[in-house]
């Protein structure tokens, strides 16, 4: 238990250093423009939630983005300080308004072991909750920055 809390905890401390210093806004807002940001941008989800995640994990390799599906795939993040597990990660975006319910995210963690090969480990139960609070805070924020 305590290398999966150690794990969780050095994730969470990448995300807090690298996902949510110094993230930019959208730049939404202004006269003229409709009321919903995710209409402005054209895309199928809510575009806070959207940006969001792509702020909060962008310390991860992205592998695909699907904004009309609302799909995003993290490819392989090593930690530097722990070079013997990796996180994979998907956020599911599910609606168009943001809700805490509209948020899911899926952590895949492997451990590799003295021979090279990775194995699939248990992941700190609350890493995908930290991840799905980390990303609505984030949303919050874009959203208030620009005028919601």
């Amino acid at each position: 238990m305590g290398m999966v809390r150690g794990a969780s905890i050095a994730l969470a401390m990448t995300l807090t250093a690298t996902g949510l210093a110094g993230c930019g806004g959208l730049g939404l807002g202004g006269r003229g423009e409709p009321a919903d940001a995710t209409e402005r941008l054209g895309i199928g989800v809510n575009a806070f939630l959207w940006r969001a995640s792509l702020d909060t994990l962008s310390f991860m390799p992205l592998t695909t983005a699907d904004p009309w599906g609302g799909v995003i795939n993290y490819d392989w993040y090593v930690n530097p300080q722990v070079p013997n597990e990796r996180f994979k990660a998907t956020v599911f975006i599910l609606d168009r308004r943001l809700r805490a319910d509209a948020l899911n995210v899926s952590v895949t963690k492997e451990v590799q072991d003295a021979s090279g090969q990775w194995t699939t480990a248990p992941l700190a139960a609350q890493t995908e909750a930290d991840l799905e609070n980390a990303i609505l805070t984030r949303a919050r924020q874009l959203n208030l920055a620009a005028g919601g």
